[in-house]
């Protein structure tokens, strides 16, 4: 194919060539009928497909009829990666039945702060998390001939001024942090396509970015698809050719400016050609992956969406086994919450996907309550009004009940793409709800519908709480599998709920400081990260979710033998069900270097998996660790290094419930060495080898000058932060030979 697309680019006008790397209209890329070259269609799709029914209109709110999946919040909460790679392949069939070619999702970007407005699109605080449930999605999609497209690349973590806004990151955070989901993602599934974001970064918006769209994308990672802008984030269409950016969307008027930078030899028409290359080794290989596939299988989709729900619900607390309801023991339970019959099931903007069906927590119960009796109050107002009728009559139902099921959460209105939260608390009119209940009926379970993290006040009042996130169209009847025990919870939480605002990393700096900027000053400390480091007790942690049955953990051995000589650490841990129910449990390992030249993360997360167990069974697990686990991005050497060193790796059941640890002295292949120069501390020189020869007999020299004992120890102190430089002027060395030391230092 590769061939082909070369021959077509020699036969291709100057024109042919910028037509092709602007989009015809809202939805599909420019064909060249004179060559053969078709035109591709795109479309929305994190949570399903959602395909315009015209390529010249967004198709907001009247797109074509699609399953809706559960959004990506809620998906990674399964850290299920064959259920993300499951979903991502029914969405590709779904794109292939629509004609579509290529599916504008995965979203990457990091829950840096729980109030980000479009969190619910978004996978995870945890970059490994986030990318590996990435890299299973894109596969699945991918597995059906169509491409994904995976954004939004990068460092796009806020709603405010997401069109202007300059991200300011260090380079250390930007690479392990903000670019690693996407690292990830690319390595393991090729995505087609990666979608840039609107956002600046570090100066430079990210459509005319060449070291991230160029350098980091295609020269160290080595993708291999084409880089397309999000709509209408192109403000330099010449620029961003040159810096790599394939293809813009929607279609304008950027074919002239194409055209007259390469006549005017501003932009070389060889980057123009490479670009052209980008984007037509797709269209045809879209072209050539068309299955004939007309009918859908609706209702194997919408079971799969119930499924892909129901092992993504995270259950919080279960005080005296309130769940699973026992339906024999109950005569009646109160249904309350507007949200249990209208149901929100999916965040607001392009992500919106207009559903096959949607199923409600009360038509499901009704489906299941046999006997018992059903009563329900709506408790608010719609969009989270306070209304005191309604929360009265839900508070009277509540009383005469056996138990009460209450549904809260938050409105479309406060999640959604555009807008960023003010805060992280529940409506007035859903906490009241909730405290009213709690007066007058004990046996209460809460069920969250969100997004993304909220305040619980009520948490140590209640008996039991579901965190059922958006859970797509199925999400009604996944619910009521959790609560009546069909579907043993076996989510955990991929990102930290905290006690308040306050306590979050990026509290003192987002949304913006005010002048065009977001500084991501809190660097390599997000998410679970800064809660560990600081020691600040998050309301419920990360990795964090209880299920009907007990795990335990034992037996864990590390190898790290052949560790040194290419291979990687091997470990082992045997994981049993304690309990009398069948079971999942998700085992997470993390990784945290005993004593670090530079700040890094107690612990950092970096493999997981999810094995299921029946009462009494129990399975070893194995999970191999390379060098790249265990490194960090050295901003000197501008490269991974990782430190010889003491490891501590940790097994847990969250990322605080560490069950089982092992410590393992590495040696590592992948050192930079210290390079000494004449501005090179003491403390850094004497690491050298060859510098510490040089510069131990002039330093016993100057102990017997001080005096020996206490004050060469005290001189010592002295010069550990003194550049070796300062020698020359205590004449300790002249500056002849303080320059042959620092050559003989550097020699290899």
């Amino acid at each position: 194919m590769q061939a082909r697309v070369r021959e077509l680019v020699t036969r291709m006008t100057l024109e042919e060539k910028a037509v092709l790397t602007v989009g015809r209209d809202f939805w599909t890329t420019q064909p060249v009928e004179r060559l053969g070259i078709p035109s591709i269609w795109l479309a929305d799709g994190p949570t399903g497909v959602r395909k315009s029914p015209s390529p010249q209109a967004p198709g907001i709110g009247d797109s074509l009829p699609a399953t809706c999946f559960p959004t990506s919040s809620a998906l990674a909460s399964s850290w299920d990666i064959d259920l993300a790679r499951e979903v991502g392949s029914a969405i590709g069939i779904e794109a292939q039945v629509q004609g579509v070619q290529i599916v504008l999702g995965p979203g990457v970007n990091l829950k840096r702060s729980p109030l980000a407005g479009r969190n619910f699109e978004y996978m995870s605080e945890d970059p490994v998390l986030s990318g590996e449930m990435a890299a299973a999605f894109i596969e699945g999609i991918q597995s059906q001939g169509v491409g994904a497209s995976l954004k939004h690349f990068a460092a796009n973590e806020q709603e405010t001024g997401r069109m202007y806004v300059d991200s300011i990151v260090d380079e250390r955070t930007l690479r392990e942090v903000y670019l690693r989901a996407f690292e990830i993602a690319v390595h393991k599934a090729q995505p087609w396509t990666l979608m840039c974001a609107y956002n600046r970064l570090n100066g430079e918006f990210c459509a005319e970015h060449r070291t991230l769209l160029t350098t980091i994308l295609r020269d160290e990672w080595g993708h291999q698809g084409f880089m397309m802008s999000d709509w209408m984030a192109v403000n330099d269409r010449p620029a961003g050719i040159d810096a790599g950016l394939d293809l813009q969307m929607p279609g304008g008027p950027s074919v002239p400016a194409v055209i007259a930078a390469v006549r005017d030899g501003v932009l070389e028409e060889s980057r123009l050609d490479a670009v052209v290359e980008d984007v037509l080794g797709i269209v045809l290989l879209a072209e050539a992956s068309v299955q004939s596939v007309t009918v859908l299988d609706k209702d194997a989709h919408h079971r799969l969406a119930r499924r892909a729900s129901a092992e993504s619900i995270v259950l919080l607390k279960n005080e005296t086994n309130l769940l699973p309801l026992d339906r024999k023991a109950m005569d009646s339970v109160a249904v309350i919450g507007g949200f249990a019959r209208e149901p929100r099931f999916q965040g607001a903007g392009s992500s919106e996907v207009e559903p096959t069906r949607v199923d409600s927590v009360m038509d499901q119960l009704e489906q299941v309550a046999g006997t018992a009796s059903l009563v329900y109050a709506p408790g608010y107002g719609p969009d989270g009004g306070e209304d005191a009728v309604r929360l009265a009559e839900a508070r009277d139902l509540a009383a005469s009940a056996d138990v009460a099921i209450v549904v809260v959460g938050l409105p479309a209105s406060m999640e959604t793409e555009g807008r960023d939260r003010s805060h992280i608390d529940l409506p007035n009119s859903h906490n009241d709800l909730v405290h009213a209940v709690l007066e007058v009926q004990p046996n209460t379970a809460i069920v969250l519908i969100n997004g993304s993290a909220v305040a619980l006040p009520w948490l140590n009042d209640v008996p039991a709480v579901v965190e059922a996130w958006l859970g797509g169209q199925a999400s009604g009847g996944a619910i009521v599998d959790v609560l009546t025990g069909i579907v043993n919870p076996s989510g955990k939480l991929s990102e930290t709920f905290p006690v308040r605002l306050e306590d979050t990393p990026s509290y003192l700096d987002f949304p913006t400081a005010g002048d065009g900027t977001v500084r991501f000053t809190e660097g390599v400390f997000t998410g679970h990260r800064w809660y560990e480091a600081r020691k600040i007790a998050p309301l419920i942690p990360f990795g964090y979710g209880l299920s009907y049955t007990t795990f335990a953990y034992e037996g864990l051995t590390v190898d790290a033998a052949a560790f040194g000589e290419g291979g990687n650490v091997e470990i082992t841990v045997m994981v049993e069900n304690t309990g009398d129910v069948f079971g999942k449990e998700v085992v997470q390992v993390y990784v945290g270097e005993c004593a670090s030249r530079v700040p890094r993360p107690n612990r950092e997360l970096k493999t997981f998996a999810k094995v299921a167990l029946q009462p009494g069974e129990d399975k070893t697990l194995q999970f191999s660790l390379g060098w790249r686990d265990f490194a960090f991005y050295d901003v000197v050497a501008d490269t991974w290094v990782m430190d010889p060193g003491e490891y501590e790796i940790s097994i847990g059941a969250s990322s605080a419930d560490i069950r089982l640890g092992a410590r393992v002295t590495l040696e590592s292949t992948h050192q930079v060495p210290v390079v000494i120069d004449r501005g090179t501390p003491f403390s850094q020189a004497l690491d050298h080898p060859v510098a510490r020869e040089l510069l131990q007999p002039i330093l016993d020299g100057m102990a017997q000058r001080f005096g020996g004992g206490e004050a060469s120890e005290m001189m010592m102190m002295f010069l550990a932060d003194t550049p070796l430089r300062k020698l020359v002027i205590m004449g300790a060395l002249t500056e002849v030979q303080l320059d042959d030391l620092v050559s003989a230092s550097n020699e290899t």
